[in-house]
Order: structure tokens, then C-alpha cells, then sequence
């Protein structure tokens, strides 16, 4: 048993990651569990969904019952300043940010991927719904998980080949409702545990009033004006609202009036007609290439423009600079800067970039 590979795994008291420790457990893996405790706001620390007293006893019940070590580490500094702090940044910058990518990297596979490395372990493995190929030409790649509508590659994308090559998704290939179905066969007590689904640190309430709390400066009142610079109103503050949102403008107008761009250097609010809405380009930074570079300068792939967006076909460039133009067929209505343009050629995630900016329409 000695010379088995040795695996920390990801633990958050859910059946996901509760399923993955069973499923290394069953295939000989030598196993052992750690859960992250993430920063809570002062006062809610029993409704942050990721790491509550009761998550933490779910998780050490599961270790238990298993029969591996379990651990708790602290990385609440850690996440404060990275995750939660990039978020009011992103915020406070007119953008609409992705924490769990800067979770996922700094986090994940920073503080707990190297607490697992320097630990002695072989591999990291976590709850996500995607798949690694482990190919003969030595580069091991992101696939998106087997259940299309659970596949959490996206999310993934900002990983190194060298943290693919010390990687385990055990969920990938299944669907989620096998995974319930496998967690009532371990007879996991989490096997009916609802999914989460809002940011852990935000303890189920709306990131505006955690904004107001926490960065009361990102929400400056200012002007709402149309594309050809007419003022037509106030704005409450630009993290209130999101590119191409209609509802919640608090205007009057015979037609409906869409975001169009948010200017944080001014606190402008622009809006327009639907046909003002959308571009056909956009231009992403830092971005993270799987394989380690680009397939080409200048190529094919799918897009995915938000975690829960459909994947669109363009053509992408690869500028001098690192950065990518990409190019859409057709105007995409909810470009938003802050998020994270995801490239696929079929179900291979090549890497991704923050989204910086969209271009007008040609």
C-alpha cells in the first residue's frame, strides 16, 4: 500500500468532492483530506457556504467514515486578499469580476496545491466536473467534464501544465446524477446535500450589499447618459449593473433601453436601443494557454464568454503583446468586461483571458 500514489483531496463537506475522496479510496489511492477555511464576513460566518461549522463537521464525518486523515487549512488572509479583494477591485473598476477563476488559481491551485505538494503528495484532486488526457506527446489536457450541463472547465482554464500533470477530477466522468447515485452507495450522509450556488463569501445575500458593507467607495451615484452623450438620468452606482441588463434603469422610454459600457473612469452609465447593444469583438488579457502557447497565431475555436454561456464560434488572434483579439461571426449582446473568455476546439479547453474590453460593431 506504501507505494501507492499519494492524493490530498479537496474536501467542502459536499457530495462532489465527498465522492471523489470515495471514488480514490476505492481505486487504492492513498487519500487524504483537506478543507479549506476561507475568510467570512465578520458576523456571517455560519452562512458562507464554503467552509460554515457544520460544512467542516460534513466534511471530517466523510474523512471518518472513509477512513483517511483529515485537515483544516487556514488560508483566510490568503483568500481576503486575492478573491475577495480582486472582486471589490474588479467592481470598483466598472467590471464585473469572476471570483472563482482567482479563487481556482490562487487558492486551489496555489495555496492548497502547494500545501498538498510540499506534503508529499503525488496529485490534488478536487469535486470539479471536467476530465485530464494524459497524451502520448507528454502534454496532458483540460477536458470538459462528461455532463455538459456541470462541466466546470471554464473554471479551470487558468491552470499550468505542470498542475494538470499533478491533477485529479474522479467526477468528470459522470454525470451528476450518478454521483448522487454513487454517494448513496458509499452511504455518504451528504448524498442529499443541495448544490451551492452563490459565492461563498457573499453567505447568500446580493453582492450590492456586501459592496456597501464592505467598499461603500465602488458605489458612486453619477450620470446615465445615451450613446451620443445625452444625459437622461442618475445612475446608483456602476456595480449595480451589468452589460446588456434592461430591468432596474429606473428611465421611461417608449422603446427598451439596454447597458451598452459602463466608463468607470468617468462614472458614466451608457445606454442605448438594442441596436446599439453588442459587438462582434473583443479583446481578452493574461491569458493562460494550457499546452503552454497557443495552437497558432490565428485560429478556429469555440468561446465561451461567461461560465453559463453557450459556446460561439470565432476566429481568434494572438497579438505581439500576449494578448487576443477575438472575433465573432455575429454581435454578442453580453460581452462583459471581468470575465473570462474561454477557448474550445471541441471538448479540449485550449486556456482563456480576462475579457478587457469589446470593440464596436464593424
Amino acid at each position: 500500500m506504501g507505494s501507492s500514489p499519494f492524493v490530498v483531496v479537496a474536501m467542502s463537506g459536499g457530495v462532489d468532492s465527498s465522492v471523489a475522496a470515495a471514488l480514490l479510496v476505492e481505486q487504492g489511492y492513498r487519500v487524504v483530506g483537506m478543507m479549506l477555511r476561507l475568510w467570512s464576513e465578520p458576523g456571517l460566518e455560519d452562512s458562507n457556504r464554503c467552509c460554515t461549522p457544520d460544512a467542516m463537521a460534513q466534511a471530517r464525518a466523510v474523512a471518518q467514515q472513509l477512513g483517511i486523515p483529515f485537515y483544516a487549512v487556514d488560508v483566510r488572509d490568503r483568500f481576503q486578499e486575492t478573491v475577495v479583494q480582486s472582486f471589490i477591485d474588479g467592481y470598483r473598476d466598472g467590471q464585473t469580476p469572476n471570483p472563482c477563476v482567482i479563487c481556482n488559481r490562487q487558492i486551489r491551485w496555489g495555496a492548497l496545491y502547494e500545501q498538498a505538494r510540499s506534503s508529499g503528495a503525488d496529485f490534488l484532486a478536487t469535486g470539479h466536473y471536467a476530465r485530464i488526457e494524459r497524451s502520448a506527446d507528454g502534454l496532458d489536457r483540460l477536458l470538459k467534464g462528461n455532463d455538459s450541463g456541470k462541466d466546470q472547465s471554464y473554471v479551470l482554464s487558468v491552470l499550468s501544465q505542470d498542475q494538470l500533470k499533478h491533477s485529479l477530477f474522479p467526477v468528470g466522468d459522470y454525470p451528476k446524477a450518478q454521483v448522487r447515485e454513487l454517494a448513496q452507495k458509499y452511504n455518504l450522509k451528504v448524498a442529499s446535500r443541495p448544490d451551492s450556488q452563490d459565492l461563498c463569501f457573499l453567505a447568500g445575500q446580493d453582492y450590492r450589499d456586501f459592496l456597501k458593507r464592505n467598499a461603500p467607495e465602488s458605489i458612486r451615484p453619477g450620470t446615465i447618459q445615451r450613446t451620443d452623450g445625452t444625459v437622461v438620468g442618475e445612475h446608483q452606482g456602476l456595480a449595480f449593473y451589468t452589460i446588456g441588463q434592461r430591468k432596474g434603469l429606473g428611465l421611461s422610454s417608449p422603446d427598451p433601453l439596454y447597458v451598452i459600457r459602463k466608463d468607470a473612469e468617468k462614472n458614466l452609465l451608457i445606454i442605448g436601443n438594442e441596436m446599439e447593444l453588442g459587438s462582434d469583438e473583443l479583446i481578452a488579457g493574461d491569458v493562460n494557454w494550457l499546452d503552454g502557447k497557443p495552437p497558432a497565431q490565428e485560429f478556429d475555436a469555440d468561446v465561451k464568454i461567461r461560465y453559463k454561456a453557450r459556446e460561439v464560434l470565432a476566429r481568434i488572434f494572438v497579438t505581439q503583446d500576449g494578448r487576443v483579439r477575438v472575433k465573432f461571426k455575429q454581435p454578442l449582446r453580453d460581452i462583459t468586461p471581468g470575465q473570462r473568455a474561454v477557448f474550445y476546439q471541441g471538448n479540449v479547453c485550449l486556456g482563456g483571458g480576462m475579457i478587457l474590453s469589446s470593440e464596436e460593431c464593424a
